[in-house]
Protein backbone atom coordinates (compact mmCIF):
# COMPACT_ATOMS: atom_id res chain seq x y z
CA UNK A 1 0.00 0.00 0.00
CA UNK A 2 2.69 2.08 0.61
CA UNK A 3 4.30 2.01 -2.93
CA UNK A 4 0.53 2.41 -4.15
CA UNK A 5 0.59 6.02 -2.67
CA UNK A 6 3.72 6.79 -4.14
CA UNK A 7 1.71 9.55 -6.77
CA UNK A 8 4.03 11.91 -6.62
CA UNK A 9 6.28 12.52 -10.04
CA UNK A 10 4.18 9.61 -11.64
CA UNK A 11 2.99 9.63 -15.39
CA UNK A 12 -0.70 8.26 -14.48
CA UNK A 13 -1.28 11.36 -12.24
CA UNK A 14 -1.38 13.99 -15.77
CA UNK A 15 -4.36 12.79 -16.92
CA UNK A 16 -5.76 13.91 -13.55
CA UNK A 17 -4.34 17.14 -13.49
CA UNK A 18 -5.57 18.06 -17.21
CA UNK A 19 -8.80 17.11 -16.23
CA UNK A 20 -7.97 18.78 -12.75
CA UNK A 21 -7.20 22.07 -15.00
CA UNK A 22 -10.15 21.55 -17.60
CA UNK A 23 -12.67 21.50 -14.79
CA UNK A 24 -11.08 25.01 -12.96
CA UNK A 25 -11.01 26.66 -16.82
CA UNK A 26 -14.92 25.53 -17.62
CA UNK A 27 -15.74 26.81 -14.35
CA UNK A 28 -14.14 30.06 -14.71
CA UNK A 29 -14.56 30.47 -18.41
CA UNK A 30 -18.59 29.73 -17.90
CA UNK A 31 -18.98 32.16 -14.95
CA UNK A 32 -17.52 34.82 -16.97
CA UNK A 33 -19.74 33.98 -19.90
CA UNK A 34 -22.90 36.53 -18.65
CA UNK A 35 -24.12 36.06 -21.92
CA UNK A 36 -24.08 32.12 -22.32
CA UNK A 37 -26.76 32.25 -19.48
CA UNK A 38 -28.69 35.28 -20.37
CA UNK A 39 -29.55 33.14 -23.87
CA UNK A 40 -30.19 30.14 -21.60
CA UNK A 41 -32.79 32.47 -19.52
CA UNK A 42 -34.97 32.88 -22.91
CA UNK A 43 -35.32 29.17 -22.57
CA UNK A 44 -37.89 27.56 -21.77
CA UNK A 45 -36.81 24.63 -19.21
CA UNK A 46 -37.46 21.62 -21.56
CA UNK A 47 -35.36 23.25 -23.76
CA UNK A 48 -32.59 24.29 -21.76
CA UNK A 49 -32.86 20.30 -20.24
CA UNK A 50 -32.66 19.11 -23.47
CA UNK A 51 -29.63 20.88 -25.06
CA UNK A 52 -27.72 20.50 -21.96
CA UNK A 53 -28.34 16.45 -21.90
CA UNK A 54 -27.22 16.72 -25.29
CA UNK A 55 -23.78 18.68 -24.47
CA UNK A 56 -23.20 17.00 -21.85
CA UNK A 57 -23.22 13.39 -24.47
CA UNK A 58 -21.14 15.06 -26.59
CA UNK A 59 -18.42 15.11 -24.33
CA UNK A 60 -17.86 11.43 -24.35
CA UNK A 61 -16.67 11.56 -27.91
CA UNK A 62 -14.33 14.70 -27.07
CA UNK A 63 -12.94 12.21 -24.37
CA UNK A 64 -12.79 9.64 -27.24
CA UNK A 65 -10.38 11.61 -29.77
CA UNK A 66 -6.70 10.39 -27.79
CA UNK A 67 -7.50 7.13 -29.82
CA UNK A 68 -6.51 8.51 -33.09
CA UNK A 69 -3.13 9.14 -31.57
CA UNK A 70 -2.68 6.35 -29.30
CA UNK A 71 -3.88 2.63 -28.46
CA UNK A 72 -4.10 1.69 -24.84
CA UNK A 73 -3.45 3.39 -21.58
CA UNK A 74 -2.74 1.37 -18.31
CA UNK A 75 -4.68 -0.03 -16.38
CA UNK A 76 -3.61 2.39 -13.42
CA UNK A 77 -4.27 5.64 -15.64
CA UNK A 78 -7.56 3.84 -16.35
CA UNK A 79 -8.37 2.72 -12.85
CA UNK A 80 -7.43 6.17 -11.83
CA UNK A 81 -9.52 7.98 -14.41
CA UNK A 82 -13.09 5.80 -13.37
CA UNK A 83 -12.71 7.51 -9.97
CA UNK A 84 -11.91 10.62 -11.21
CA UNK A 85 -15.77 10.17 -12.83
CA UNK A 86 -17.02 8.95 -9.56
CA UNK A 87 -15.72 11.33 -7.72
CA UNK A 88 -18.23 14.23 -10.49
CA UNK A 89 -20.82 11.70 -9.81
CA UNK A 90 -20.99 11.82 -6.15
CA UNK A 91 -20.81 15.63 -5.73
CA UNK A 92 -22.99 16.40 -8.67
CA UNK A 93 -25.48 13.94 -6.86
CA UNK A 94 -25.35 15.70 -3.37
CA UNK A 95 -25.05 19.27 -4.64
CA UNK A 96 -26.63 19.62 -7.37
CA UNK A 97 -29.56 17.01 -7.21
CA UNK A 98 -29.99 16.41 -3.80
CA UNK A 99 -30.18 19.34 -2.20
CA UNK A 100 -32.04 20.91 -4.92
CA UNK A 101 -34.69 17.95 -4.44
CA UNK A 102 -35.24 18.87 -0.44
CA UNK A 103 -35.64 22.23 -1.36
CA UNK A 104 -38.33 22.32 -4.23
CA UNK A 105 -40.04 19.61 -1.80
CA UNK A 106 -40.36 21.93 1.40
CA UNK A 107 -41.56 24.92 -0.87
CA UNK A 108 -44.18 22.10 -2.01
CA UNK A 109 -44.72 20.42 0.98
CA UNK A 110 -44.42 23.49 3.27
CA UNK A 111 -43.00 20.94 5.67
CA UNK A 112 -39.30 19.59 6.10
CA UNK A 113 -40.16 15.90 7.40
CA UNK A 114 -42.36 15.39 4.33
CA UNK A 115 -39.52 16.70 2.15
CA UNK A 116 -37.36 14.79 3.59
CA UNK A 117 -39.98 11.93 2.98
CA UNK A 118 -40.17 12.53 -0.80
CA UNK A 119 -36.61 12.80 -1.38
CA UNK A 120 -36.12 9.44 0.53
CA UNK A 121 -38.30 8.03 -1.40
CA UNK A 122 -37.55 9.09 -5.00
CA UNK A 123 -33.62 8.07 -4.06
CA UNK A 124 -34.96 4.94 -3.30
CA UNK A 125 -37.17 4.59 -6.36
CA UNK A 126 -33.99 5.79 -8.65
CA UNK A 127 -32.30 3.18 -6.89
CA UNK A 128 -34.27 0.18 -7.49
CA UNK A 129 -35.34 1.22 -11.12
CA UNK A 130 -31.73 0.59 -12.28
CA UNK A 131 -30.76 -2.05 -9.91
CA UNK A 132 -34.03 -3.75 -12.36
CA UNK A 133 -32.54 -2.50 -15.56
CA UNK A 134 -28.49 -3.87 -14.52
CA UNK A 135 -30.26 -7.02 -13.26
CA UNK A 136 -32.69 -8.17 -16.64
CA UNK A 137 -30.87 -6.81 -19.30
CA UNK A 138 -27.32 -8.32 -20.39
CA UNK A 139 -24.03 -6.51 -19.28
CA UNK A 140 -20.70 -6.66 -18.35
CA UNK A 141 -18.54 -5.44 -16.19
CA UNK A 142 -14.76 -5.30 -18.21
CA UNK A 143 -11.34 -4.58 -17.07
CA UNK A 144 -9.52 -2.93 -20.06
CA UNK A 145 -6.05 -5.08 -19.50
CA UNK A 146 -3.21 -5.42 -21.84
CA UNK A 147 -4.42 -8.52 -23.80
CA UNK A 148 -5.11 -8.03 -27.27
CA UNK A 149 -6.74 -10.14 -30.70
CA UNK A 150 -10.14 -10.42 -31.14
CA UNK A 151 -11.45 -13.65 -29.86
CA UNK A 152 -14.99 -14.24 -29.73
CA UNK A 153 -15.19 -14.74 -25.74
CA UNK A 154 -13.40 -10.52 -25.64
CA UNK A 155 -15.70 -9.18 -28.30
CA UNK A 156 -18.89 -10.73 -26.51
CA UNK A 157 -17.59 -8.81 -23.24
CA UNK A 158 -16.48 -5.46 -24.50
CA UNK A 159 -19.79 -5.40 -26.36
CA UNK A 160 -21.61 -6.13 -22.92
CA UNK A 161 -19.66 -3.57 -21.48
CA UNK A 162 -20.47 -0.63 -23.95
CA UNK A 163 -23.97 -1.99 -22.88
CA UNK A 164 -23.51 -1.15 -19.36
CA UNK A 165 -21.85 2.16 -20.48
CA UNK A 166 -25.15 3.02 -22.52
CA UNK A 167 -27.22 1.96 -19.65
CA UNK A 168 -25.25 3.88 -17.55
CA UNK A 169 -25.45 7.03 -19.41
CA UNK A 170 -28.88 6.99 -19.35
CA UNK A 171 -29.65 8.31 -15.72
CA UNK A 172 -26.83 10.62 -16.43
CA UNK A 173 -29.08 12.67 -18.67
CA UNK A 174 -32.01 12.15 -16.96
CA UNK A 175 -30.00 14.03 -13.89
CA UNK A 176 -29.05 17.25 -16.49
CA UNK A 177 -32.59 17.31 -17.75
CA UNK A 178 -34.14 17.79 -14.65
CA UNK A 179 -31.72 20.14 -13.15
CA UNK A 180 -32.87 22.66 -15.13
CA UNK A 181 -36.45 21.78 -14.31
CA UNK A 182 -36.21 24.61 -10.94
CA UNK A 183 -35.18 27.36 -13.70
CA UNK A 184 -31.74 27.74 -11.68
CA UNK A 185 -29.64 28.39 -14.74
CA UNK A 186 -26.45 28.51 -13.34
CA UNK A 187 -27.08 24.88 -11.45
CA UNK A 188 -28.04 23.65 -14.66
CA UNK A 189 -24.60 24.63 -15.70
CA UNK A 190 -22.87 23.31 -12.98
CA UNK A 191 -24.39 20.27 -13.37
CA UNK A 192 -24.22 20.30 -16.84
CA UNK A 193 -19.71 20.73 -16.87
CA UNK A 194 -19.91 18.02 -14.17
CA UNK A 195 -21.59 15.39 -16.66
CA UNK A 196 -19.96 16.27 -19.31
CA UNK A 197 -16.33 16.24 -17.31
CA UNK A 198 -17.03 12.62 -16.55
CA UNK A 199 -18.03 11.36 -19.87
CA UNK A 200 -14.39 11.94 -20.71
CA UNK A 201 -12.74 9.29 -19.31
CA UNK A 202 -16.02 7.17 -19.90
CA UNK A 203 -15.61 7.94 -23.89
CA UNK A 204 -11.91 7.32 -23.63
CA UNK A 205 -12.23 4.05 -22.10
CA UNK A 206 -15.20 2.87 -23.90
CA UNK A 207 -12.76 3.32 -27.03
CA UNK A 208 -9.75 1.87 -26.27
CA UNK A 209 -11.76 -1.22 -24.79
CA UNK A 210 -13.14 -1.68 -28.45
CA UNK A 211 -9.87 -1.40 -30.26
CA UNK A 212 -8.06 -3.53 -27.60
CA UNK A 213 -10.75 -6.71 -29.73
CA UNK A 214 -9.48 -5.10 -33.40
CA UNK A 215 -11.56 -2.09 -34.24
CA UNK A 216 -10.22 0.54 -36.26
CA UNK A 217 -9.62 4.01 -34.35
CA UNK A 218 -12.32 5.40 -36.44
CA UNK A 219 -14.60 2.78 -35.97
CA UNK A 220 -13.89 2.85 -32.06
CA UNK A 221 -14.41 6.77 -32.07
CA UNK A 222 -17.60 7.02 -34.00
CA UNK A 223 -19.35 3.96 -31.36
CA UNK A 224 -17.95 5.89 -28.42
CA UNK A 225 -19.81 8.58 -30.16
CA UNK A 226 -22.75 6.81 -30.09
CA UNK A 227 -22.89 5.99 -26.55
CA UNK A 228 -23.27 9.34 -25.58
CA UNK A 229 -26.11 10.18 -27.73
CA UNK A 230 -28.58 7.92 -24.82
CA UNK A 231 -28.08 10.99 -22.79
CA UNK A 232 -30.23 13.09 -24.94
CA UNK A 233 -32.72 10.67 -24.25
CA UNK A 234 -32.59 10.99 -20.72
CA UNK A 235 -32.67 14.05 -20.40
CA UNK A 236 -35.43 14.26 -22.91
CA UNK A 237 -37.47 12.52 -21.05
CA UNK A 238 -36.53 14.17 -17.35
CA UNK A 239 -37.14 17.52 -18.77
CA UNK A 240 -40.59 16.65 -19.95
CA UNK A 241 -41.84 15.13 -17.26
CA UNK A 242 -41.09 17.54 -14.54
CA UNK A 243 -41.82 20.63 -17.24
CA UNK A 244 -45.55 18.62 -17.12
CA UNK A 245 -46.04 18.90 -13.43
CA UNK A 246 -44.01 20.98 -11.32
CA UNK A 247 -45.04 18.80 -8.39
CA UNK A 248 -42.89 15.79 -10.08
CA UNK A 249 -39.44 18.12 -9.92
CA UNK A 250 -38.43 17.10 -6.29
CA UNK A 251 -39.33 13.80 -6.68
CA UNK A 252 -37.42 13.82 -10.32
CA UNK A 253 -34.61 15.44 -8.70
CA UNK A 254 -34.50 12.69 -5.93
CA UNK A 255 -34.98 9.47 -8.77
CA UNK A 256 -31.73 10.90 -10.62
CA UNK A 257 -30.01 11.20 -7.47
CA UNK A 258 -30.85 7.40 -6.21
CA UNK A 259 -30.05 6.08 -10.23
CA UNK A 260 -27.12 7.86 -10.14
CA UNK A 261 -25.81 6.84 -6.57
CA UNK A 262 -26.23 2.96 -7.82
CA UNK A 263 -24.01 3.50 -10.89
CA UNK A 264 -21.40 5.23 -9.18
CA UNK A 265 -21.46 2.09 -5.81
CA UNK A 266 -22.76 -0.83 -7.61
CA UNK A 267 -20.58 -0.37 -10.80
CA UNK A 268 -18.11 2.85 -11.15
CA UNK A 269 -16.51 2.57 -7.64
CA UNK A 270 -15.89 -1.31 -7.64
CA UNK A 271 -15.22 -1.72 -11.41
CA UNK A 272 -11.91 1.02 -10.58
CA UNK A 273 -10.80 -1.88 -7.85
CA UNK A 274 -10.81 -5.14 -9.39
CA UNK A 275 -7.24 -4.56 -10.98
CA UNK A 276 -5.57 -3.92 -7.35
CA UNK A 277 -5.22 0.29 -7.97
CA UNK A 278 -7.40 0.92 -5.19
CA UNK A 279 -5.27 3.48 -3.71
CA UNK A 280 -5.18 5.61 -7.54
CA UNK A 281 -8.82 5.21 -8.12
CA UNK A 282 -9.31 6.73 -4.40
CA UNK A 283 -7.20 10.03 -5.49
CA UNK A 284 -9.65 10.50 -8.31
CA UNK A 285 -12.44 10.28 -6.49
CA UNK A 286 -11.13 12.90 -4.77
CA UNK A 287 -10.01 15.02 -7.38
CA UNK A 288 -13.11 14.43 -9.54
CA UNK A 289 -15.19 15.29 -6.20
CA UNK A 290 -13.10 18.61 -5.77
CA UNK A 291 -13.36 19.31 -8.98
CA UNK A 292 -17.19 18.99 -8.93
CA UNK A 293 -17.83 21.39 -5.59
CA UNK A 294 -15.42 23.90 -7.84
CA UNK A 295 -17.98 24.22 -10.16
CA UNK A 296 -20.98 24.12 -8.14
CA UNK A 297 -19.48 26.89 -5.91
CA UNK A 298 -17.96 29.01 -8.90
CA UNK A 299 -21.26 28.69 -10.97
Amino acid sequence: MGADLKWLGRTWLLPLIALAVLGFSASWGVAHLSGLKTWLATLDTVEAGILASLVAGLFTPVGALPVLLLRKISQRVEDSLMGFGAGIMLAATAFSLAQPAIAEAVRLTGGMLSALLIVTLGITVGGLVIMAIERFLPHEHFALGKQSGADVSKLRRIWLFIFAITIHNFPEGLAVGVGYGSGDIQAGLALTLGIGLQNLPEGLIVALGLISVGYGRAAAFGLAFLSGLVEPVGGTLGAVAVALAETLLPWGLAFAAGAMLFVISHEIIPESHRQGHEGYATMGVLAGFTVMLMLDATL
